[in-house]
């Protein structure tokens, strides 16, 4: 009997013969998948160079065959180097995403002091003269550091501490004396009536002693001071004026005498030992001494002003048909952002909250006031030889800026730095990385402000894609200067 080849059935054949040619396909992938790569890319830059032409041009009876070398470049080669140039680094190729985006309104602003904390006026308690200044304008002291000493030629102080320590010379003598008439009426020598004449005597000196004492802190003396006159016997004389506290406050921190221990504010020293976990030390920067060695001051005169820049205000000058939008970002908690302008561009500043919005429209500009909190910086903080300190900050009280504040939430856009486009005519471009090269894909913009721009989200570009997000400018004259520059309007024309 004669073998005959069994029959296939002829899905089992074509099956075969698939799983062969992806085999094929794979293994030679290395060879047909880099032009097949580069044919997809011409043609898709074709069809955009034909969608953003607008279609073939009409017959005009000219040739319009392009110029040498002026052929259309919808993309880019970069070298390493030329990324750098450009500050092509990894935090400016980044995916695009779907983000919220807050449309705002920009409004001119100036920087101010926070109302009583950004300044402490440092008056002299009493009257007197000044024996020593121990601080220069312009040095940063802490809370507690001396600044003057002062020489008191208060006649009230002087006379009531005179009075206090009189009295209590009194009350030791009928004190003395109670004791010798307890004895003496014990013994029958002397009746009770004069014992009993002497104790309300004493009663008396007791409570003109509490008054006194109340007088005393009235001027400043604290209860250790006023004690210290009747142990030592001695009048308080000298003042010595420190830097306040601006969070808390107590007699002694306002009127210090001689007797308590302080440090001058020139021979103050950080502690490099000192633990990072601690508290920020609180800083003041004097910025007007306004005495001198030898002069006289009455109670009440200035002597210098502190000021603690460490907390400003922005306030923002927004027009009065703004009010219900300002309302709403402050309701809905949304931050602020101010743009500073530098000798390098501008710096913008985000994340800042809004405090309140005036109650009152100016009558003279027609503006509605409202403040943002600006958290400040030291910038510099130096020592000199002398030991004095000396702190500068990065934002300075009348500093002028404009402040952005969010009035819309768009939610999933796709939002792009302001120079990751760049506008040709009536169209706008995008720089997407495609392995060694950018491709220039048109896009349709949005909204624009001075930060950000917000991009359709219609296909052009999809989340993911990377993006260029910067240098777009210098892109599109690269490009241009690759594909020879401005076409000539006559160029090829035969007349």
């Amino acid at each position: 009997m004669k073998w005959k080849f069994p029959k296939l059935p002829w899905n089992w054949i074509r099956l075969g013969f698939g799983i062969a040619f992806l085999v094929a396909l794979g293994v030679t992938w290395s060879r047909w998948w880099p032009p097949l790569s580069t044919w997809i890319d011409n043609t898709m830059n074709a069809q955009r160079a034909k969608a953003v032409a607008g279609g073939e041009p009409a017959d005009d009876g000219h040739n319009h065959a392009p110029a040498a070398g002026a052929s259309a470049v919808l993309s880019l080669d970069l070298s390493p180097q030329a990324m750098r140039n450009l500050g092509l680094t990894s935090d400016w190729l980044r995916p695009v995403e779907l983000t919220t985006y807050h449309r705002s309104i920009t409004v001119p602003a100036v920087v101010v002091p926070k109302p009583g904390r950004s300044e402490v006026i440092v008056t002299s308690p009493l009257n007197g003269i000044v024996t020593h200044v121990h601080a220069v304008t312009g040095e940063s002291v802490a809370p507690g550091d001396l600044l003057f000493e002062i020489r008191l030629t208060y006649e009230d102080l002087v006379e009531s501490q005179t009075q206090y320590l009189k009295t209590i010379s009194e009350l030791e003598v009928e004190n003395r004396e109670i004791v010798r008439l307890e004895q003496a009426t014990q013994s029958g020598a002397i009746s009770g009536k004069s014992l009993l004449e002497r104790r309300y005597a004493k009663e008396k000196l007791e409570a003109l002693i509490k008054s006194q004492r109340e007088g005393l802190r009235l001027h400043g003396l604290s209860d250790r001071q006023i004690d210290a006159i009747g142990v030592d016997g001695k009048l308080l004389g000298e003042l010595k004026v420190v830097a306040p506290d601006i969070d808390t406050h107590g007699k002694d921190e306002e009127l210090r005498l001689s007797q308590i221990p302080i440090h001058t504010a020139a021979f103050i020293v950080p502690d490099p030992q000192a633990s990072e976990k601690q508290e920020p030390e609180k800083r003041l920067v004097i910025a007007d001494l306004q005495v001198h060695k030898g002069q006289s001051v009455v109670a009440g005169e200035k002597l210098c002003s502190l000021s603690d820049f460490a907390q400003l205000f922005i306030e923002g000058k927004a027009f009065e048909q703004n009010a219900s939008d300002l309302s709403q970002a402050l309701n809905k908690n949304w931050t602020a952002s101010a743009v500073f302008p530098d000798s390098g561009g501008q710096k913008t500043l985000n994340g800042l909250k809004l405090v309140f919005v005036g109650n009152s429209i100016d009558p003279a500009s027609r503006t509605l006031s409202f403040f943002v909190e600006l958290p400040n910086e030291v910038v510099r903080d130096e020592t000199n030889s002398e030991s004095q300190r000396f702190i500068s900050w990065k934002y300075r009280v009348g500093q002028r800026l404009e402040i952005m504040v969010p009035v819309e939430q768009w939610e999933d856009q796709i939002v792009l730095p302001v120079d990751a486009v760049v506008k040709d005519g009536a169209d706008w471009f995008v720089f997407q990385q495609n392995g060694t090269h950018f491709d220039r894909v048109p896009v349709h913009v949005q909204h624009r402000d001075q930060a950000s721009v917000v991009i359709a989200n219609d296909g052009s570009i999809f989340p993911g894609d990377i993006v260029a997000m910067k240098s777009a400018h210098q892109m599109q004259m690269a490009v241009k200067n690759k594909s020879g520059g401005a076409v000539d309007p006559h160029a090829g024309h035969n007349h």
